[in-house]
């Protein structure tokens, strides 16, 4: 099939390879032209502004799938719309929360167009593991893309389809808040192996054995003790870790719907007090893991 591909970040320049080298026809644009250049690489077609990007679609129905920043979507959204023909379809792959997804369902119905929600799980491993994919939105319409969504599963990832606008944002923002408490545990963890009564402990040995059939076999897991056979001490790392709204906004949801969370709570606040310099090897080892599963900078100052 035709699609097109706004945001050529990590995530998003991984989808647009994985369905060019499937055999589909791939539109790439970005705001920045570097990316674009190097889509051109494995195949896909150059477009350099918005309208280069309606014009590949010429008597064709647009399939434009955006993987943004959160924070920027709506903008975008509203400019795709004033430059797209009614009838297009647009797909926001990035992690909206799900309340300003079911908004921008509306603004782009009103325009004639549809919005689908597709929450999107896999960080840089994607691109050779396959990805992860929450899909809301019409259910006809999440047929028609069904052959892109097929591809950038492949090989070992997957997707499904969940229901009406939000929906796909909603479990994705889940999940996420899920990785928190898990990521935390793991951190805990490892910071007892190394602070407790025996000293000299190696951590990533632990993590090795631990990946061998237990209980907490993982993909974190393994990139934690991966992230300790190279850099033991963790050296260099400050231990401030960003977060990027999806554990906030289930807190909130959770919090309306009475639903004590308390380990993704403390997760959450574990960061928000990284961010004040309360810092130590945990706080470090969730930014070596957030620097492995989705190659965020290990001392960002800021949300990510």
């Amino acid at each position: 099939m035709k699609i097109a591909i706004h945001g050529l970040g990590r995530m998003g320049m991984q989808i647009a390879e994985k369905l060019a080298t499937d055999g589909h026809e791939v539109v790439a644009h970005n705001r920045s032209p570097e990316p674009i250049e190097q889509a051109k690489a494995f195949g896909a077609k150059a477009a350099f502004t918005k309208q280069e990007v309606i014009d590949a679609f010429a008597g064709e129905r647009l399939v434009l799938w955006l993987m943004l920043p959160a924070e920027v979507v709506e903008t975008e959204l509203q400019a795709w719309l004033d430059a797209a023909p009614k009838g297009s379809l647009f797909i926001d792959g990035g992690n909206t929360d799900f309340r300003r997804t079911q908004k921008h369902s509306e603004m782009v119905t009103a325009k004639g167009s549809t919005l689908l929600d597709v929450g999107t799980s896999g960080g840089i491993m994607g691109a050779e593991h396959g990805f992860c994919m929450m899909a809301g939105g019409n259910e006809a319409d999440v047929q028609i893309i069904k052959p892109a969504l097929d591809s950038i599963a492949k090989p070992h990832g997957g997707w499904d389809y969940f229901g009406p606008s939000g929906t796909g944002h909603f479990v994705k923002m889940t999940h996420n808040a899920i990785e928190y408490g898990m990521m935390e545990s793991l951190a805990e963890g490892y910071r007892v192996l190394k602070d407790g009564p025996y000293k000299n402990l190696d951590l990533a040995r632990a993590g090795d054995v631990w990946q061998k059939s237990s209980v907490i076999t993982s993909t974190l897991n393994a990139l934690t003790a991966e992230a300790l056979h190279e850099n033991p001490t963790l050296e260099g790392i400050t231990g401030f870790v960003a977060e990027s709204g999806e554990a906030r906004w289930t807190l909130e949801v959770a919090k309306d719907a009475n639903i004590p969370m308390p380990s993704i709570r403390a997760s959450f606040d574990v960061r928000l007090a990284s961010q004040k310099g309360d810092t130590n090897f945990a706080t470090k080892l969730l930014a070596a893991m957030r620097n492995k599963f989705g190659g965020h900078a290990l001392n960002k100052q800021g949300r990510a």
